[in-house]
């Protein structure tokens, strides 16, 4: 910093500090670019990834109540699919069904997205969900192969979500179904793909969810609250697997 507080590339000192960004805000602008990002690649996701971060805090309220978890809920469940920005546009953007090899690299994702948050402070928490959001409860599920109660809690609500997100959408290999034969879905698999906890909050609050899948609840107004609670909302701005 230079005489009368200037700055060598001559900007005032004021100037610099009313461009700072508060900590909270940067990250939460950050996930919602790069949510972005990967509908510039995937169209369609990034409308995806809002319904279901938005959704899986209708369940995640019920067992968080601080801002900040819920806050890395959210950021994991927007971003889940970050990591099929590392797919090949032959695998990504595949019209059929994949092959075997094909299966291999999009199963990559998790891993992939997880690199690219789990070394930014106050994403930590977020990564993880990334890591594990196709995680089974019966152990089934990938990259590792957790069970139970070793799947991290927000990625057991988020799989709910998202897998009646990805049954009542419309998708380019297949037609939505509705509302109530997915819920008929999601409650056989309680105890085998989902966590029986899991399954029962989403069965609680299965009227509020029909009437955010009714209106195709994708994203918050620019000035509304935080989803988790307080302060301001970043500006505004699926696929497989």
């Amino acid at each position: 910093m230079g005489r009368h507080g200037a700055c060598p590339c001559g900007a005032d000192a004021c100037t610099l500090r009313r461009a700072v960004i508060p900590v909270e805000e940067a990250l939460a602008l950050f996930a919602e670019r790069l949510a972005d990002t990967l509908d510039l690649r995937e169209h369609g996701t990034g409308l995806h990834s809002r319904r279901v971060a938005c959704h899986t805090l209708v369940l995640a309220r019920h067992v968080l109540d601080d801002p900040d978890a819920l806050r890395q809920v959210y950021f994991g469940a927007l971003l889940h699919d970050v990591g099929k920005i590392g797919i090949p546009d032959r695998v990504l953007c595949k019209p059929g069904p994949l092959d075997e090899e094909e299966w291999g690299l999009m199963r990559r994702h998790p891993e992939l997205g997880w690199g690219l948050l789990a070394g930014i402070q106050g994403m930590e928490a977020a990564a993880e969900l990334v890591l594990c959001h196709h995680e089974r409860w019966d152990g089934a599920g990938y990259p590792r192969g957790l069970r139970g109660a070793g799947i991290p809690l927000g990625a057991r609500l988020f799989a709910v979500i998202d897998a009646l997100d990805a049954m009542v959408s419309r998708r380019a290999y297949g037609q939505p179904r509705d509302f109530e034969a997915a819920c008929g879905e999601i409650a056989r698999e309680a105890g085998r793909a989902f966590d029986p906890e899991a399954v029962a909050l989403f069965t609680k609050e299965r009227e509020t969810l029909a009437g955010m899948v009714e209106a195709a609840c994708a994203a918050r107004p620019p000035e509304a609250p935080q989803p988790w609670g307080g302060g301001r909302s970043p500006p505004r701005v699926k696929g497989r697997g």
